[in-house]
């Protein structure tokens, strides 16, 4: 059995969808089980963080960096960090914006960062940039392009259905990448 928690912070339900979609993918693999935990849920479920195979770490795009909510959970994992408790676990992320761009990167690198400092393994995307050339379209996988990890844009006036079903594959993808690459790692 291999476990992957997903820990993100959602403030408007946008980071929650491409969650649950990164654990549908997870879960499509045999022998996956899956945690989503709220940012906010991390202390109080700290034992499957530390018997987790991989970490997915999921934050929404504020003013060019992860929220705040999900830097208390960066915070707070200090301890973790300090017994070296998450070393040699996978790790991933994903975020979401309203706008095209919105900076994402900068969250991607913040939650990569995040991870090596824990000693982590970094897992991204696999897929070639989508919507990139005359025959593309906004309903291809990786749409926006990114190799790091899920980038998704979703409407700022519209809730959790305004993720696009192109964003909500991808983060299926990475997922089941995840899920894969854990099972491997830790045979």
């Amino acid at each position: 059995m291999t476990s992957i928690a997903i820990v993100y912070h959602s403030g408007y339900g946008h980071t929650k969808a491409l969650a649950e979609a990164v654990a549908t993918g997870a879960g499509s693999v045999a022998g996956a089980q899956v945690h989503l935990i709220g940012a906010e849920e991390a202390e109080a479920k700290a034992d499957i963080l530390n018997a987790a195979d991989a970490i997915v770490f999921g934050s929404p795009t504020y003013m060019g960096s992860a929220s705040a909510k999900f830097k208390e959970f960066m915070e707070w994992s200090s301890k973790i960090w300090y017994g070296r408790g998450w070393a040699n676990k996978v790790a991933a992320g994903f975020t979401v914006s309203a706008s095209q761009s919105g900076d994402k990167l900068s969250t991607l690198n913040q939650l990569a960062v995040f991870a090596a400092q824990h000693g982590m393994i970094w897992v991204g995307i696999d897929l070639l940039p989508g919507n990139n050339s005359s025959k593309g379209s906004v309903e291809d996988l990786n749409r926006l392009g990114s190799f790091l990890g899920v980038m998704a844009q979703a409407n700022s006036d519209q809730g959790p259905e305004g993720v696009t079903a192109a964003d909500r594959k991808t983060a299926e993808h990475l997922g089941r990448r995840v899920a894969e690459t854990a099972a491997r790692w830790t045979r």
